[in-house]
């Protein structure tokens, strides 16, 4: 049995036995109320003309996949779900550290669309 804390999430489909593995990510972090874990996108190291950025130039990413949802509010259910991709406000929410990966969670009222 898993503990009731951890979060699960299982991308891209493995043939051999008829599920989706490529990655399982196991998150200590359970979100409460409205609040969502996401695992902000990598930024841009190279335009598109092939000039690479420097890792003091680099823009704060805005997009990222939700690794955890909140069961919501009463009155405002959840309206994103584990694996969306979303474009968050670029000072949104709070970073955090878990095994040298960085997560931001954020309100569900700051994510702005979902991709």
């Amino acid at each position: 049995m898993a503990h009731p804390l951890i979060s699960s999430l299982c991308l891209r489909d493995s043939p051999e036995k008829g599920i989706n593995i490529k990655k399982t990510i196991n998150i200590m972090i359970k979100p409460l109320a409205d609040r969502v874990l996401i695992e902000p996108k990598e930024a841009e190291t190279k335009t598109a003309s092939g000039i690479y950025i420097p890792d003091t130039a680099k823009e704060k990413p805005q997009q990222g996949k939700v690794i955890a949802a909140g069961p919501g509010k009463k009155d405002e259910p959840m309206e994103v779900k584990v694996g969306d991709e979303v474009l968050y406000g670029k000072y949104a929410g709070t970073e955090v550290t878990v095994e040298d990966k960085k997560y931001l969670i954020v309100k569900q009222s700051d994510i702005l669309a979902i991709l």
